[in-house]
């Protein structure tokens, strides 16, 4: 079961039930959270792909310098 298969009327019916359990004065403090959380995700795997280029160029370097 992937997260398409959920629609628009599934999401909704998450959203209300978000809603009912945290309350409206919580749901930006919630949002921020994950907010926060994802752009943390997307900022490490940036860095991890980035020394594996590094990494992968050294090697092609050091590859080039023995031949």
């Amino acid at each position: 079961m992937s997260l398409a298969s959920i629609g628009i009327p599934g999401l909704i019916i998450i959203l209300v039930i978000i809603l009912i359990l945290f309350g409206p004065r919580k749901l930006p403090e919630i949002g921020s959270a994950v907010g926060k959380t994802l752009a943390e995700f997307k900022k490490s795997t940036r860095e991890i792909m980035d020394e594996e280029s590094v990494t992968k160029n050294i090697e092609s370097i050091e590859k080039k310098e023995i031949e």
